[in-house]
Protein backbone atom coordinates (compact mmCIF):
# COMPACT_ATOMS: atom_id res chain seq x y z
CA UNK A 1 0.00 0.00 0.00
CA UNK A 2 1.47 3.33 -0.99
CA UNK A 3 -0.25 6.25 1.74
CA UNK A 4 0.47 9.60 1.60
CA UNK A 5 0.81 11.23 5.00
CA UNK A 6 0.26 14.97 6.07
CA UNK A 7 1.00 16.30 9.21
CA UNK A 8 0.53 20.33 10.02
CA UNK A 9 -1.64 19.94 13.12
CA UNK A 10 1.39 21.55 15.29
CA UNK A 11 4.59 23.18 15.00
CA UNK A 12 5.82 21.47 11.69
CA UNK A 13 4.80 20.91 8.40
CA UNK A 14 5.39 17.56 7.22
CA UNK A 15 4.94 15.02 4.42
CA UNK A 16 6.01 11.55 3.35
CA UNK A 17 5.17 8.57 1.19
CA UNK A 18 4.89 5.55 2.54
CA UNK A 19 5.38 1.99 0.77
CA UNK A 20 3.63 -0.40 3.32
CA UNK A 21 4.93 -3.71 1.15
CA UNK A 22 8.99 -2.22 1.83
CA UNK A 23 8.07 -1.58 5.13
CA UNK A 24 9.85 1.87 5.08
CA UNK A 25 9.20 5.79 3.48
CA UNK A 26 10.45 6.19 0.21
CA UNK A 27 10.21 10.00 0.19
CA UNK A 28 9.84 12.64 3.21
CA UNK A 29 10.35 16.15 4.10
CA UNK A 30 9.11 18.23 7.49
CA UNK A 31 10.04 22.12 8.10
CA UNK A 32 9.68 23.03 11.73
CA UNK A 33 7.20 26.10 11.49
CA UNK A 34 4.66 27.66 14.10
CA UNK A 35 2.83 29.49 11.54
CA UNK A 36 2.65 29.42 7.00
CA UNK A 37 1.41 25.77 6.75
CA UNK A 38 -0.61 27.08 4.12
CA UNK A 39 1.47 28.66 2.34
CA UNK A 40 4.43 25.83 2.91
CA UNK A 41 2.35 22.96 2.62
CA UNK A 42 1.15 22.23 -1.49
CA UNK A 43 5.10 22.71 -2.72
CA UNK A 44 6.45 20.45 0.09
CA UNK A 45 3.91 17.59 -0.90
CA UNK A 46 4.84 18.52 -4.36
CA UNK A 47 8.56 18.00 -3.50
CA UNK A 48 7.63 14.76 -1.92
CA UNK A 49 5.50 13.24 -4.43
CA UNK A 50 8.33 13.74 -6.94
CA UNK A 51 11.25 12.40 -4.96
CA UNK A 52 9.09 8.91 -4.34
CA UNK A 53 8.67 8.44 -8.20
CA UNK A 54 4.89 7.58 -7.71
CA UNK A 55 2.18 10.07 -8.91
CA UNK A 56 -1.13 10.86 -7.08
CA UNK A 57 -2.98 8.00 -8.91
CA UNK A 58 -0.51 5.80 -7.73
CA UNK A 59 -1.23 6.32 -3.90
CA UNK A 60 -3.89 3.79 -2.19
CA UNK A 61 -4.94 6.26 0.52
CA UNK A 62 -4.09 9.46 2.10
CA UNK A 63 -3.62 9.82 6.09
CA UNK A 64 -3.88 13.22 7.75
CA UNK A 65 -3.40 14.20 11.44
CA UNK A 66 -6.93 15.33 13.17
CA UNK A 67 -5.67 17.25 16.44
CA UNK A 68 -5.49 18.21 18.50
CA UNK A 69 -3.67 21.16 17.66
CA UNK A 70 -3.20 24.47 15.74
CA UNK A 71 -6.91 25.51 14.28
CA UNK A 72 -5.21 27.09 11.33
CA UNK A 73 -2.94 24.32 11.26
CA UNK A 74 -5.78 21.56 10.80
CA UNK A 75 -8.02 22.95 8.77
CA UNK A 76 -5.05 23.35 6.14
CA UNK A 77 -3.75 20.01 6.68
CA UNK A 78 -7.42 18.03 6.38
CA UNK A 79 -8.20 20.72 3.21
CA UNK A 80 -5.54 19.94 1.41
CA UNK A 81 -6.09 16.27 2.02
CA UNK A 82 -9.49 16.02 0.88
CA UNK A 83 -8.76 17.95 -2.27
CA UNK A 84 -6.14 15.35 -3.33
CA UNK A 85 -8.62 12.69 -2.56
CA UNK A 86 -10.76 13.89 -4.04
CA UNK A 87 -8.96 14.69 -7.18
CA UNK A 88 -7.44 11.31 -6.98
CA UNK A 89 -10.44 9.82 -6.39
CA UNK A 90 -8.72 7.96 -3.42
CA UNK A 91 -10.06 7.32 0.19
CA UNK A 92 -8.58 9.75 3.07
CA UNK A 93 -8.23 8.77 6.65
CA UNK A 94 -7.80 10.64 9.73
CA UNK A 95 -5.34 10.16 12.68
CA UNK A 96 -5.17 11.94 16.08
CA UNK A 97 -1.76 13.74 17.23
CA UNK A 98 -1.82 12.05 20.04
CA UNK A 99 -2.18 8.32 18.60
CA UNK A 100 0.68 9.41 16.63
CA UNK A 101 2.97 10.52 19.15
CA UNK A 102 1.96 6.99 21.66
CA UNK A 103 2.38 5.17 18.13
CA UNK A 104 5.86 4.63 18.11
CA UNK A 105 6.61 3.95 21.74
CA UNK A 106 3.47 1.32 21.81
CA UNK A 107 5.30 -0.39 18.79
CA UNK A 108 8.00 -1.25 21.04
CA UNK A 109 5.82 -3.55 23.12
CA UNK A 110 7.27 -1.65 26.56
CA UNK A 111 5.83 -2.63 29.75
CA UNK A 112 5.76 1.42 30.98
CA UNK A 113 2.59 3.46 29.96
CA UNK A 114 2.57 5.98 27.79
CA UNK A 115 1.47 9.77 28.15
CA UNK A 116 0.76 11.83 25.12
CA UNK A 117 0.45 15.76 26.61
CA UNK A 118 0.03 18.46 23.98
CA UNK A 119 -0.23 22.13 25.20
CA UNK A 120 -3.23 23.50 25.41
CA UNK A 121 -2.22 26.47 27.19
CA UNK A 122 -4.12 28.45 29.79
CA UNK A 123 -2.56 25.55 31.94
CA UNK A 124 -4.08 22.72 30.36
CA UNK A 125 -3.07 19.96 27.96
CA UNK A 126 -4.47 17.98 25.90
CA UNK A 127 -3.79 14.56 26.75
CA UNK A 128 -4.46 10.42 26.62
CA UNK A 129 -2.60 7.65 28.56
CA UNK A 130 -2.21 4.17 27.38
CA UNK A 131 -0.90 0.58 28.69
CA UNK A 132 2.34 -0.47 26.99
CA UNK A 133 0.16 -2.55 24.73
CA UNK A 134 -1.95 0.37 23.50
CA UNK A 135 -5.13 -0.51 26.12
CA UNK A 136 -6.80 2.49 26.87
CA UNK A 137 -6.16 4.00 30.32
CA UNK A 138 -7.40 7.56 29.90
CA UNK A 139 -9.17 8.49 26.70
CA UNK A 140 -8.78 11.94 24.96
CA UNK A 141 -9.05 14.86 26.85
CA UNK A 142 -8.01 18.45 27.65
CA UNK A 143 -7.38 18.82 31.68
CA UNK A 144 -5.80 21.25 33.74
CA UNK A 145 -1.73 20.17 34.10
CA UNK A 146 -2.49 19.21 37.89
CA UNK A 147 -5.21 17.12 37.09
CA UNK A 148 -2.96 15.25 34.04
CA UNK A 149 -0.44 14.85 36.83
CA UNK A 150 -2.57 11.82 38.26
CA UNK A 151 -1.92 9.98 35.49
CA UNK A 152 1.14 9.47 37.75
CA UNK A 153 -0.62 6.49 39.96
CA UNK A 154 -0.02 4.06 36.17
CA UNK A 155 3.57 3.92 36.91
CA UNK A 156 6.54 5.37 35.70
CA UNK A 157 5.20 6.58 32.32
CA UNK A 158 6.87 7.33 29.03
CA UNK A 159 6.57 11.26 28.36
CA UNK A 160 6.06 12.22 24.70
CA UNK A 161 4.19 15.17 22.78
CA UNK A 162 5.58 18.75 22.79
CA UNK A 163 3.98 19.08 26.51
CA UNK A 164 6.07 16.03 28.11
CA UNK A 165 8.54 18.77 29.33
CA UNK A 166 5.79 20.45 31.02
CA UNK A 167 4.66 17.35 32.37
CA UNK A 168 8.24 16.53 33.60
CA UNK A 169 8.85 19.41 35.32
CA UNK A 170 5.86 19.00 37.36
CA UNK A 171 6.23 15.67 38.01
CA UNK A 172 4.83 14.73 41.72
CA UNK A 173 8.03 14.18 43.96
CA UNK A 174 6.17 10.85 45.43
CA UNK A 175 5.93 9.45 42.64
CA UNK A 176 7.86 7.05 40.29
CA UNK A 177 9.94 9.79 37.71
CA UNK A 178 9.02 8.97 33.98
CA UNK A 179 11.05 6.31 32.54
CA UNK A 180 11.56 8.68 29.52
CA UNK A 181 10.65 12.27 28.17
CA UNK A 182 9.80 12.62 24.58
CA UNK A 183 8.97 16.35 23.75
CA UNK A 184 8.99 16.10 19.98
CA UNK A 185 7.49 19.57 18.68
CA UNK A 186 5.27 17.33 16.20
CA UNK A 187 4.59 13.80 15.58
CA UNK A 188 7.03 11.26 13.32
CA UNK A 189 5.52 11.50 9.81
CA UNK A 190 6.14 7.93 9.39
CA UNK A 191 3.98 7.13 12.15
CA UNK A 192 1.21 8.87 10.92
CA UNK A 193 1.54 7.25 7.70
CA UNK A 194 1.58 3.48 9.53
CA UNK A 195 -1.94 4.63 11.41
CA UNK A 196 -3.11 5.78 8.55
CA UNK A 197 -2.30 1.93 6.93
CA UNK A 198 -3.90 0.15 9.82
CA UNK A 199 -7.17 2.60 10.33
CA UNK A 200 -10.18 2.32 8.23
CA UNK A 201 -12.21 5.26 6.03
CA UNK A 202 -15.87 4.61 7.85
CA UNK A 203 -13.64 4.62 11.38
CA UNK A 204 -11.18 7.48 11.05
CA UNK A 205 -12.53 9.90 9.02
CA UNK A 206 -10.82 13.07 8.41
CA UNK A 207 -12.41 15.23 10.30
CA UNK A 208 -11.22 17.91 13.15
CA UNK A 209 -10.60 16.06 16.29
CA UNK A 210 -11.42 19.47 18.72
CA UNK A 211 -11.34 18.71 22.84
CA UNK A 212 -12.80 22.21 23.09
CA UNK A 213 -13.73 25.22 21.34
CA UNK A 214 -11.51 27.55 19.73
CA UNK A 215 -10.30 30.39 22.03
CA UNK A 216 -11.24 33.30 19.31
CA UNK A 217 -14.55 34.31 19.46
CA UNK A 218 -15.94 37.81 17.09
CA UNK A 219 -15.71 40.64 20.27
CA UNK A 220 -19.12 41.60 22.39
CA UNK A 221 -19.12 44.82 20.82
CA UNK A 222 -19.19 43.46 17.01
CA UNK A 223 -22.05 40.88 17.61
CA UNK A 224 -23.77 43.67 19.21
CA UNK A 225 -23.22 45.89 15.74
CA UNK A 226 -24.08 42.52 13.60
CA UNK A 227 -27.51 44.12 11.21
CA UNK A 228 -30.39 42.54 12.87
CA UNK A 229 -33.12 40.86 10.48
CA UNK A 230 -35.60 42.85 9.63
CA UNK A 231 -39.46 41.81 9.32
CA UNK A 232 -40.75 42.00 5.55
Amino acid sequence: MLILAIDTALDACAAAVLDTEAGKLIAQESQAMKRGHAEALMPLIGRVIAQSGVTFANLDRIAVTTGPGSFTGLRVGLSAARGIALAANKPVVGVTTLAAYAAPVVSQNAEQPVISAIDARHDQVYLQVVGGNGSALIRPRVAPIEEALGAARFGAPHLVGNAAGILADRWPAHAPPPFKVDAQPAPDIAWVGWLGAAVSPNTAPARPFYLRAPDARPPKDLLHKAPQPTSP
